[in-house]
């Protein structure tokens, strides 16, 4: 960008006039002005419709000017000084809210400049400029840039604005790949950036909330391209990689497309959040499908929106890949002979990428398309696909048409690729990638880019399916047996390993369609299944896991997996350690594709428990339930071995106990028992309340910190124990309630700190939590405030209505109330107050937080206890809470 061949629109700066006005008027304050009236014709002609990509090089234009007539305006003396602009700004590249990154560049001569130079950054800031600033002689830009390569990168981007021409060209000198950073180099320092900000967004296109300049796909991909081809080539500008004969017309014309649709979003998301923000927050999505012109239809206008963006940053992304392959072969491997092994008739390995060994091969053979795929999983030396075959593949897509689909070879194949010993989840992935996943099986295409508005996923529904397949691949590697040890050896045994990677593949494929996706995806599995020649057993399985898939997962979180009763009931519903087997193993790896905040020792250790009693339960016969009173006795003489060591009579148990359910003891472990008892036998008191802390020992629950609480029985206890625990930054995750017939209450409330990890040992930390609940559960103590929190900004974005469901377990003889909602601050003490006034008792609940989603399940009855039977009262009930709190979230 040559600022001596840029002018300004009359109505953004009329240069002359503001010469004028730096001479006569206050400097700061004609800045200032000239600024705003800059940034406003900016915003007008940008809601006129001009493209971001003339505003931003205008913008940059505009701050040239600035920079130039204030510069201009110091008294230099004879110093040696450069004024350069550098970064984005040095690209001509400024976004309404981009930093102006500037170096200055000392001569020799320079050392009675430091007033100057400290009077002109000051006065840049005091105009409002968001300056990004080193002062640098050529000789330290030089070393810095030799030690590293982001330095190195702006000084490739640097452009004079005013000063000295020669400095200028000594750094340039200095700094080129004959000094420093060969291209070879920089090539491979610059591969390592970008594998390091793709992990971060987990290598993948389709994050929920994408980054607009960093994430897979977004400007920096462009950036990188256009920095590795400048640094061998010598190259200007992305347009000239066409005359390199590295870009066709066609992807040319889709890079320059997609660059424009990149900088147009960026340019509204500053323009509407009024700061510098490149990341695609949810609650700005709904504005900028509007600025698009989207309206809601069979589609929200924000999931057409952004089914635009994942569009765009796939095809980038593609080309990103393309000419990366491409720069590999031109920059280190161009003295290099190339190492070619032939495969077949159809393929060969050229530098460890599979090629096509003819240009018109999937012209001739359309079954390639699937062929090269199959070799991918079957050749374990094939790094990827090469830049010219991955054209060819994008060229000929159109080839998998419903012929290819029926045609029994690529059938055949595509299953061969599910079955590959090697990387077949990374094949899918790149088959998705290339469009080929979404063209042979188009119920998965219609899951491509499809958002999810729930508030607990992070992806997209194919960028979630897609991770689930590779964690159920992961768990057959050895090094995933530390972190999911029991997942992995249950893994390692099921009788085809493929049927768990087609359910995974096919969990959620029914998504966004309306009705039960579950359903929907049961019917195109079984489809699939029998298409691709699975034989009746096996189509069965894979239909049940589909059908099934969030059945395990419920039952973890949401019921009272210490009942013996839930166990059978869940054990039936499995009928053979087969279908536990594989539906423990697919919905470990669907909770931990989820969301990587979802998966904690707490959640891993209920699905644990659920599988091993279930386990138990299936090999001692679904005829032979457990015999509750054996239960009971068993446990009751547990306890009482443990307590008798310790000094209690077998009389004083019998009466410590004898106001106790027997639900107590169904629930509860024996060690547990032991330590409630012998603090309740040495409290006595019964006015204050009696809090135990302590990390939890039992399975169940393991992995959680567990508070014990005995106190009065009272209709509120329940909400300003939740209160409190609120107050203390608590989370609840399981709770047990139990009221004996002394009028005393047993509640144990299983909960983790903030950061998602039990509550250490600290004893500092131990004692004030029990003087707050304590102080708080006393009988004499006023109910605490509920706690008042920011409303988090996803549920801001979307509202999710509160859903409640109740019916009656006839056996455990409660009502058992299904609360699904978006979490927020005093959310259970809200519940309780509402229990309060409509007379419920609380038996037990079991706490489930889901990202910003919360799906509670309480356990109740009526002041008589009995199960809620009126449907008026039932209504009554779900209506409150409803009301309270989908009122409590609009505000």
């Amino acid at each position: 960008m040559n600022t001596e061949n840029n002018t300004l629109p009359a109505g953004m700066l009329d240069a002359q006039a503001f010469q004028v006005q730096l001479e006569c008027a206050n400097v700061i304050s004609s800045c200032k002005a000239v600024i705003a009236t800059a940034t406003a014709y900016l915003h007008q002609q940008f809601s006129q419709g001009t493209p971001a990509r003339d505003l931003i090089h205008l913008r940059a234009t505009f701050i040239d000017t600035l920079l130039a007539a204030l510069w201009d305006r110091q008294d230099w003396g004879s110093s040696e000084l450069a004024l350069v602009a550098v970064g984005g700004y040095g690209r001509g590249e400024l976004h309404p809210h981009s930093d102006v990154d500037i170096l200055i560049l000392l001569g020799d001569d320079c050392q009675g400049c430091k007033g100057q130079l400290e009077s002109f950054l000051t006065l840049l800031w005091d105009i409002g400029l968001d300056i990004g600033h080193s002062v640098r002689s050529v000789a330290e830009c030089a070393q810095y840039a030799a030690a590293d390569i982001t330095v190195v990168t702006n000084l490739m981007e640097a452009r004079l604005i005013r000063g000295s021409r020669r400095l200028m060209q000594q750094i340039q000198k200095l700094t080129g790949p004959e000094k420093m950073w060969p291209s070879p180099d920089f090539f491979r320092a610059k591969l390592e950036e970008q594998a390091a900000r793709h992990a971060k967004f987990a290598d993948t296109e389709y994050n929920l909330e994408p980054n607009v300049k960093s994430s897979p796909g977004g400007l920096r991909d462009l950036q990188v391209i256009g920095w590795i081809a400048e640094r061998h080539f010598g190259v200007e500008s992305l347009e000239q990689l066409t005359v390199e004969e590295f870009l066709n017309p066609e992807e040319m014309e889709i890079l320059s497309r997609g660059r424009d649709f990149m900088w147009q979003v960026r340019y509204a998301l500053h323009m509407i959040t009024n700061r510098e923000e490149d990341r695609l927050l949810f609650d700005h999505q709904r504005e900028l499908a509007t600025l698009w012109g989207f309206e809601d239809g069979d589609k929200l206008a924000v999931e057409q929106f952004m089914q635009t963006y994942y569009r765009w940053a796939l095809a980038l992304s593609q080309l990103n890949e393309v000419l990366i392959l491409n720069f590999d072969q031109a920059i280190l491997r161009k003295d290099m002979a190339d190492d070619i092994h032939t495969l077949n008739e159809r393929f060969q390995i050229r530098n460890g990428y599979i090629d096509a060994r003819s240009n018109d091969l999937f012209t001739r053979t359309p079954s390639a398309l699937l062929e090269v795929f199959q070799l991918c999983v079957t050749h374990e030396e094939i790094i990827g696909v090469a830049a010219p075959t991955i054209r060819l593949i994008r060229d000929n897509r159109h080839l998998i048409d419903d012929a290819f689909r029926a045609d029994e070879r690529n059938k055949q194949a595509f299953m061969a690729i599910i079955r590959g010993p090697n990387k077949m989840a990374r094949q899918l992935r790149r088959m998705n990638r290339y469009g080929i996943l979404g063209d042979y099986l188009p119920e998965f295409g219609r899951i491509v880019g499809q958002m999810q508005h729930d508030l607990f996923h992070v992806y997209t529904v194919d960028a979630h399916t897609l991770t689930v397949v590779k964690n159920t691949r992961r768990f057959q590697y050895p090094d995933c047996e530390e972190r999911f040890p029991v997942s992995s050896r249950v893994a390692r045994r099921l009788r085809k390993v493929e049927l768990l990677y087609i359910a995974a593949l096919y969990h959620d494929i029914g998504k966004g369609r309306g009705g039960d996706h579950s359903e929907l995806g049961a019917v195109d599995a079984e489809c699939f299944c029998r298409s691709h020649g699975l034989d009746q057993r096996d189509t069965e399985l894979v239909v049940w896991l589909v059908r099934n898939h969030l059945f395990m997962s419920a039952v973890s979180q949401r019921r009272d997996i210490s009942d013996p009763d839930v166990i059978q009931q869940f054990a039936e519903h499995m009928g053979d350690e087969e279908h536990l087997d594989y539906l423990f193993t697919l919905t470990v790896a669907d909770i931990n594709a989820t969301n990587p905040t979802l998966w904690n020792a707490w959640r891993g250790s209920l699905l644990r428990q659920l599988y091993t009693e279930t386990r138990r339960a299936l090999r001692r016969g679904l005829e032979n339930p457990v015999d509750k009173q054996a239960w009971i006795s068993e446990i009751r003489n547990a306890a009482s071995g443990i307590l008798e060591d310790r000094g209690f009579t077998e009389e004083e148990l019998n009466d410590l106990w004898q106001e106790r359910g027997e639900d107590y003891f169904l629930r509860e472990r024996a060690a547990d028992i032991a330590w409630h008892t012998e603090a309740v036998a040495g409290h006595h008191d019964m006015d204050i309340p009696l809090v135990l802390i302590r990390n939890s020992i039992d399975s169940s629950v393991a992995n959680t910190t567990q508070i014990f609480i005995h106190a009065r029985s009272h209709a509120q206890l329940f909400s300003r124990i939740c209160t409190a625990l609120e107050q203390l930054d608590l989370s609840i995750h399981d709770a047990r309630i139990y009221s004996a017939n002394d009028g005393m209450s047993l509640d144990t409330f299983f909960v983790l700190g903030s950061d998602g990890q039990p509550i250490s040992e600290d004893g500092t930390r131990l004692r004030y939590i029990k003087e707050h609940l304590t102080e708080n559960l006393g009988g004499t103590a006023s109910s605490p405030d509920i706690v008042e929190r920011r409303t988090p900004r996803q549920m801001k974005s979307f509202f999710i209505p509160t859903e409640t469901n109740m019916a009656v377990e006839q056996i455990k003889n409660v009502s058992i109330l299904e609360v699904a909602t978006p979490d927020r601050p005093g959310l259970l003490a809200r519940i309780g107050k509402i229990f309060v006034a409509h007379g419920i008792e609380l038996q037990a609940a079991k706490i489930q937080t889901l990202g910003e989603r919360v799906e509670d399940v309480f356990f109740i009855t009526d002041d008589q206890q009995q199960p809620i039977t009126d449907p008026k009262l039932s209504d009554a009930i779900q209506q409150a809470i409803r009301t309270e709190l989908d009122g409590q979230t609009a505000v």
